[in-house]
Parts: structure tokens; C-alpha cells; sequence
């Protein structure tokens, strides 16, 4: 599911975050159905239920060939969704020295064609009915691209990072095979990557949850510059083994866990894991720490300052973290990273209560 939260301005500056995110009004063009539905700008119906947004109903889920062809996509022009962008990225630019960062339509190739089509329909047309799986995702990808080439045509010239998200994983596995993602997504995603930074000198930032070991290789060779959100609960997702594997190729952002960590441990507990993360993913550059996703009801006021009073603490140049790390945190023994494994459902995020 898609969810946007803005927190407040004075939050931010309380916790000296160093990332602002410049989003398009794709929110708020949709049509309210009742007091807890809604349809999307794609014909996707969501319904609130257990405190988020769920996928209810999916437009594309009985299509054809024929009415693939006569849907009614989006307008990736539509000025409603970047009115007033420019003003604000050029205030950032101008008045602070924060990253700029262009997130633009949510749903990405995989993920937009699930919900488009289905969960079960989109994984079948994978199996049995590719023709009509490669047109959805061609359609999604010539819309990206104009929408992207309208986004960096307003902010190109302030925004230093784009973000794209997609989830290719899963709790456990990838949601699709290697194999696939790499006939299939790579290279519709390469182009887009591609059209993009051909458009502005950005930084292509790209989130995918879940357990993605055996493509971050593919990421690289895509031009991927930085993966988030690495969700240390996932299978095989070893931050040190990572940083030793692939740390002079990509940047990471992210790697503090939401689903067990943050939410259940004591204060101590916050401070050794961010000075873990650090150390494992900040050796030398290249790590941006953040949460792998929102900050849930079910996290402590005390968590969340002990999170961002030790990242500014242990998170200055030279790290130093003798003394704060185990002996076999700080000299792990070395781990082989699984390439392969087979796919899985996504696994939803625990809740109290």
C-alpha cells in the first residue's frame, strides 16, 4: 500500500534532518467514495481499515488486450499535481542547505501494475500471459516518463536526488524470481533511470522493502545510486556483508527497523542498534540512516528521541565505536550473502494491540 506522511517542519528541524521531500499533489486527485474510500488518479479503490489504506479494488483486474488499449491513464501533465513545486524547491535552494529531494508519483513498475491488475491477476499474466503483463508495464513506463520529464522540467535545476519507489521483496524472498525481474523489470526500469537522468544531474534513489540480496547487483548495473530503505528484518539483509559487498558501488539509506526493533526495545537497546548501523553501513560514506518506513503508534516518544539524539552522537566523521560496539560487532565474522532464493508473499507489519 501507498501511504504519505508529512511531519512537522519543527520536528525536522528539532532532529536536524537534512532531507526535504518535494512531492506532487498525486493525493489529492481522486475521488472519495463514502467516509473511508477513496479511487486514485488510476481507478484504484483504497479503504481505510486497521489504522492505513488498503487496496480493495483493482480496475484492471478483468482486462483484456482491447481494454488495456482504452483505459483511461492518468494525465501525467495534469498541473493540479505540481503547482506551487517550483516555488518551493527554489526557497529550499536558496535559503537553506538541505538535500532536495524529487519524489514523484508513487507505485513504480511492479508495484502499480499489482495494483492495478491485481496481486493474483498481474502474478498469473507473469506465468501465463506475458504479452499482456509487458503492455501494462510498457503503458506505466511511457507514463513515468512524461511525468518525470514534467516534474524535473519545474524543479530539475534544485532537486540533487530522485526517489522511486517499487518493492521487488518480500519478508522472506523476492515477491518475483531474479530471473524474472531481470527479463521483465530491469529493463524497463534501466530506460526510465536512464530518460531521467538524461532529463536533470541527479542521484536516482530507489526504494524497495523486503529481502532484494539477489538484485542489488542488477540495481547497480541499472544506475541505481542509492537503495532504501534496506529493511534489516528481512531475510539476508546483512548490513555489514552489504557495505563489504557492494559499499564502493551504491549508497544506503535507511536500515533502522520498524517492525521489531524500534518499536519493542528499550532505550539502550535504539542507541546500540543506530550505532550498529552506522558503523556497518557508514565505514568510508555512503550511508544516509533513516527509518525502513513510517514511525508507527506503537513506538515510544523515548525510541524515537533515543534514535535521532544517537545518530547526530554516533554518526560524526572519524567513526569511533571501540568502546560502544561488542568485539564481534565491530569484527563480524564474514558472511556470504544469498544470491538466489525463492519468492514469497510480503509479509504485513506487526501491530500492538
Amino acid at each position: 500500500m501507498v501511504q504519505n506522511v508529512f511531519p512537522d517542519e519543527k520536528l525536522l528541524q528539532k532532529f536536524n534532518i537534512d532531507f526535504r521531500w518535494l512531492v506532487p499533489n498525486w493525493v489529492g486527485i481522486r475521488e472519495v467514495e463514502g467516509e473511508n474510500a477513496y479511487r486514485d488518479m488510476w481507478g484504484i479503490k483504497w479503504v481505510y481499515m486497521l489504522n492505513a489504506f488498503s487496496l480493495s479494488d483493482s480496475p484492471l483486474k478483468e482486462a483484456g488486450m482491447s481494454e488495456l488499449g482504452h483505459f483511461p491513464w492518468p494525465d501525467p501533465h495534469n498541473p493540479e499535481m505540481f503547482s506551487g513545486l517550483r516555488e518551493q524547491a527554489r526557497q529550499w535552494h536558496e535559503n537553506t542547505e538541505y538535500v532536495i529531494v524529487g519524489d514523484s508519483i508513487k507505485g513504480g513498475l511492479l508495484t502499480k501494475a499489482l495494483q492495478i491488475r491485481g496481486y493474483e491477476g498481474f502474478f498469473a499474466d507473469l506465468a501465463e500471459n506475458l504479452p499482456f503483463a509487458e503492455a501494462l508495464l510498457d503503458k506505466l513506463l511511457s507514463f513515468y516518463k512524461e511525468a518525470w520529464t514534467r516534474y524535473l522540467k519545474e524543479v530539475g535545476e534544485y532537486v540533487r536526488v530522485v526517489y522511486f519507489t517499487d518493492d521487488v521483496g518480500a519478508q522472506n524472498a523476492m515477491l518475483i524470481s531474479p530471473a524474472t525481474f531481470r527479463s521483465v523489470i530491469k529493463p524497463r526500469l534501466k530506460e526510465l533511470i536512464d530518460h531521467i537522468k538524461g532529463q536533470a544531474d541527479v542521484k536516482f534513489m530507489y526504494h524497495t522493502d523486503g529481502s532484494v540480496v539477489p538484485v542489488i547487483e542488477d540495481f547497480i548495473e541499472m544506475g541505481v545510486d542509492i537503495l532504501n530503505p534496506i529493511q534489516t528484518s528481512a531475510m539476508g539483509m546483512d548490513t555489514y556483508a552489504m557495505k563489504e559487498t557492494y559499499g564502493n558501488r551504491i549508497c544506503f539509506h535507511g536500515a533502522i527497523d520498524v517492525q521489531q526493533m524500534l518499536p519493542f526495545s528499550t532505550v539502550e537497546e535504539v542507541r546500540y542498534d543506530v550505532a550498529k548501523r552506522i558503523y556497518d553501513l557508514g565505514r568510508g560514506g555512503g550511508f544516509f540512516l533513516s527509518t525502513c518506513h513510517d514511525i508507527g503508534e506503537d513506538v515510544s516518544p523515548e525510541n524515537i528521541i533515543a534514535l535521532f539524539e544517537s545518530a547526530q552522537e554516533y554518526g560524526q566523521y572519524p567513526l569511533a565505536m571501540e568502546g560502544i560496539l561488542k568485539p564481534e560487532d565491530l569484527n563480524p565474522e564474514p558472511a556470504s550473502l544469498v544470491q538466489d532464493a525463492p519468492t514469497t508473499k510480503k509479509a504485513r507489519r506487526p501491530r500492538r494491540g
